[in-house]
């Protein structure tokens, strides 16, 4: 597996779980990673088995899978103990992996993690319908009355969700600030970012050895609760994925004090508000 880690050994340990099913922490490790190791975190990346720079035509991506590859990282790097970042899908893996080795975990940090994949479902359903009806757009009105009818655990129902989601830019900022244009202007010239090759079969292979398909991890965030496993939580207020209600509810689970809801933020949190994602982290893990 690719993996690489920034900073000192001896500081406070951060694993960067990436989102997908397919994707890579690519991203993080070319704008993010040793900023927040400056910041003193010794920060480890990696892309899950079959996934990025991870290339395995076996791998059968699915948690069982994820699980052990994130023993293999414990294991590689020395660790005990450590703070997990999860990212987008990222955030279902972490906060599963913390419920099967809580002896593991220091803390959760969600970063606009899926929580209930359903409730963010229904959340893009609703929006995009609302969209569709202020530009009397009949067709595409139909499509999504036509998902509403399909099977909800199924895969065309996930790609056609999330189709509409991107169709109408639920995932990026209308506006980024300054410091965010930046950051994404080097994007065509930074190597990692060119040399990244998305695995655009990986979710097909989920689905194919995966039975948790749709799920809801809220009940696991209340028993990392209350067995003292600190749960934290990064969003924008912007990005479509999730409502005001959906972030109200995570809040309460959290408490407010460890959710960080922030303004002029979609989906990719560590970049369009990167000085306060790493301020949150250096407030909340030190």
């Amino acid at each position: 597996m690719y993996s690489r880690a920034f900073g000192k050994a001896s500081d406070e340990p951060i694993l960067f779980l990436h989102g997908g099913p397919g994707s890579s922490a690519v991203y993080f490790e070319a704008t993010t990673a040793q900023k927040l190791a400056d910041e003193g975190f010794y920060v480890i990346i990696y892309d899950r088995r079959g996934e990025g720079r991870s290339r395995d035509s076996t791998a059968r991506m699915n948690y069982e899978e994820f699980f052990e590859d994130l023993n293999t990282i414990y294991q590689k790097y020395h660790l005990n103990r450590a703070h997990i970042i999860g990212f987008s899908f990222g955030g279902l893996v972490a906060t599963l992996y913390a419920e099967k080795h809580p002896e593991k975990v220091r803390s959760v940090v969600l970063a606009s993690a899926l929580v209930s994949q359903q409730a963010s479902y229904n959340t893009i359903l609703k929006s995009v319908e609302r969209i569709y009806r202020d530009q009397n757009d009949s067709a595409n009105l139909a499509q999504v009355n036509a998902i509403r009818e399909m099977d909800n655990n199924s895969l065309p129902y996930r790609t056609a969700v999330f189709a509409h989601a991107s169709k109408n830019s639920f995932f990026s900022l209308p506006k980024p600030d300054s410091e965010a244009r930046q950051i994404y202007s080097t994007y065509p010239t930074d190597t990692l970012i060119a040399r990244y090759v998305k695995n655009e079969r990986a979710v097909e292979t989920l689905w194919k050895n995966e039975v948790r398909k749709n799920i809801d991890v809220t009940p696991v965030l209340k028993k990392l609760r209350n067995r003292k496993v600190p749960v934290y939580a990064i969003y924008g207020k912007q990005d479509g994925l999730y409502s005001k209600k959906q972030i109200a509810y995570l809040s309460h689970i959290t408490g407010k004090s460890r959710l960080v809801y922030l303004d002029n933020c979609s989906h990719t949190c560590f970049i369009d508000q990167q000085a306060r994602f790493i301020g949150a982290l250096k407030s909340r893990l030190k």
